[in-house]
């Protein structure tokens, strides 16, 4: 028997299926001090938000197999550092998105009818029937930020109330949007059109900050904005300012960007309402994130294949396959990006269409759908605000209209192995290309939309693509130097002489998207991308 610490309040469903193979150790709650003494011993570790399961927790678990988080985020979960501990991490994705989609809506009636408002105010023994006219959602358009599970219910509950749906999700189709009922349409027409704009887009380097002052002040004056989705992506202090002055008739929150927040100057508005982080808090999907996240230990304990596990790499992966795991979900991130796909894009992304894998070399004599999953779980991370997995990746590709195709290849020219990633963006042709070399398997970016470079990549890159001519290379360093921005290494490359050529950058840190737009008008590139890689295995 494993012994399984649970650490927070758990479904008790959940605790008694553990119990009939397993010792259980279940805690209301646990100090630091408790966690990281009690760890030392524990096989399995549940947690729910509560619960900081960092690096120094991982390694105080000395014999610990899987941490599983009975929910559907991971913030609280260092997923880096477990993959690194070949720790598994397991959650429970689709416990509370009926639950969460609902207390969405709650927001929006609550906010535009000023039920709290109301409610205290009559509790306070006033009758203040004038004061708190409200507005119907009838006629109005609501804007959908991600309409993953979450975004897709709001859309179907919304729909029944007569509101006009128009949504911005880069990776999904407009034919599976139209069956919905719903408009596609860029980032910044959604907020310039809805009268309700609602957040469901995971939290990732991308979206975060995404819904700025600029973003804010773009939209209808009048409209609202409501965030069930994560804290940190709507910009708080940007958020009071423009309800305050009237930009915005008010707001509804249930995620901040640090938690517990118990001061906010949104706290002190009137037209704003706030819950704390209740998205998830019904019976039922605490029952079901109880249940889930126990089947899903259960079978990570016995040495089974996991389904929920968000990091597979921690667990049985064939030897020569490994090390491109991470290679190809970088791939997968660096396709979004080039394809025009990423939150905050300037164009509208793919909505669908067809990507094509193909394997190169030795690794063909694999069984390489374990790196295709890679390659969808790296595309849709930075899309879907539920985590993806290799478990959900395809059916989440299928629902946005993605029909992936794969070939394989014995010989390859350059390379003992090679993978490439292409089909076409909304800019058109796009394609990526790596492998990895030598005794320590590092990874090399070899092909950037057909043109040929050699580099790692990086935690924050940048492509430039220009038509070939001297002088380029300098003025780029000029105004990236201008702007306090390290180049850490350059690749340049291009079709022939004259042609297009692409420059290929890694910087030490964020290149602010005003520079990024300098440089390209000032060199007239064609097209500029900036890409901040997120680390591997750490989910949405």
């Amino acid at each position: 028997m494993a012994k399984v610490l649970i650490a927070e309040p758990l479904a008790d469903a959940g605790v008694e299926l553990l119990r009939t193979a397993h010792e259980v150790d279940a805690r209301s709650s646990m100090t630091r001090e408790e966690l990281l003494a009690a760890v030392t011993g524990a096989d399995a570790l549940v947690v729910r938000s509560a619960t900081r399961v960092d690096a120094e927790v991982l390694e105080a678990g000395r014999h610990l197999k899987v941490v599983g988080r009975a929910g559907i985020g991971l913030d609280n979960v260092d997923v880096a550092a477990a993959t690194r501990l070949g720790i598994m991490v397991v959650n429970a994705p689709q416990s509370n998105v009926i639950s969460a989609a609902e207390h969405t809506v709650a927001l929006i009636l609550a906010q535009a009818r000023n039920i709290p408002q109301a409610h205290f105010a009559l509790r306070d023994g006033r009758w203040e029937r004038g004061r708190f006219q409200g507005t119907e959602l009838y006629g109005k358009t609501l804007g959908i930020l991600g309409l993953g599970r979450v975004g897709a219910l709001v859309a179907q509950r919304c729909n029944a109330f007569g509101m006009r749906l128009l949504a911005y999700d880069p990776f999904v189709s407009r034919e599976r949007a139209a069956n919905m009922g719903v408009e596609l349409a860029s980032l910044t027409e959604v907020l310039a059109r809805a009268d309700v704009v609602t957040v469901h887009l995971p939290k990732t380097p991308e979206t975060t900050g995404l819904i700025g002052e600029a973003e804010l002040y773009a939209m209808k004056r009048g409209a609202r904005l409501v965030n069930t989705a994560r804290g940190g992506i709507v910009d708080e202090a940007a958020l009071a300012k423009a309800v305050g002055d009237g930009q915005l008739a008010g707001a509804a929150l249930d995620t901040f960007a640090e938690e517990p927040a118990t001061a906010s100057p949104l706290f002190e508005l009137d037209s704003v309402v706030v819950t704390p982080h209740l998205g998830a808090s019904t019976a039922e999907a605490q029952d079901k994130a109880g249940v889930t996240i126990a089947e899903q230990l259960l079978l990570a304990l016995s040495g089974q294949f996991v389904p929920n596990a968000v990091n597979v790499q921690a667990g049985p992966v064939p030897d020569a396959l490994r090390p491109f795991l991470p290679l190809v979900e970088k791939l997968g991130q660096l396709y979004v990006a080039l394809a025009g796909g990423g939150p905050g894009g300037r164009t509208s992304g793919m909505g669908g269409g067809r990507l094509q894998i193909d394997y190169l070399g030795a690794l063909v004599e694999q069984d390489t759908r374990i790196l295709t999953l890679a390659a969808l779980k790296g595309m849709l991370g930075p899309v879907c605000h539920e985590p993806v997995t290799y478990v959900n990746a395809p059916l989440l590709a299928a629902e946005r209209g993605i029909e992936v195709t794969e070939s394989k290849t014995r010989h390859s020219r350059d390379w003992v192995n090679l993978i490439a990633l292409s089909g076409e963006g909304s800019r058109g042709p796009v394609g990526v290309a790596g492998t990895t070399v030598g005794p320590r398997d590092h990874e090399r970016l070899v092909a950037i939309n057909g043109i040929a470079v050699d580099m790692a990549p990086t935690s924050h890159m940048a492509f430039l693509f220009y038509e070939d001519r001297p002088g380029v290379i300098g003025r780029v360093g000029t105004l990236l130097g201008e702007s306090g921005v390290n180049i850490a290494s350059m690749q340049v490359g291009r079709r022939k002489q004259g042609g297009e050529a692409l420059m290929a950058l890694t910087v030490d840190a964020g290149i602010p998207a005003g520079v990024l737009d300098r440089v390209e008008r000032e060199i007239g590139a064609h097209e500029a991308t900036f890409v901040q890689l997120t680390q591997m295995g750490a989910g949405a």
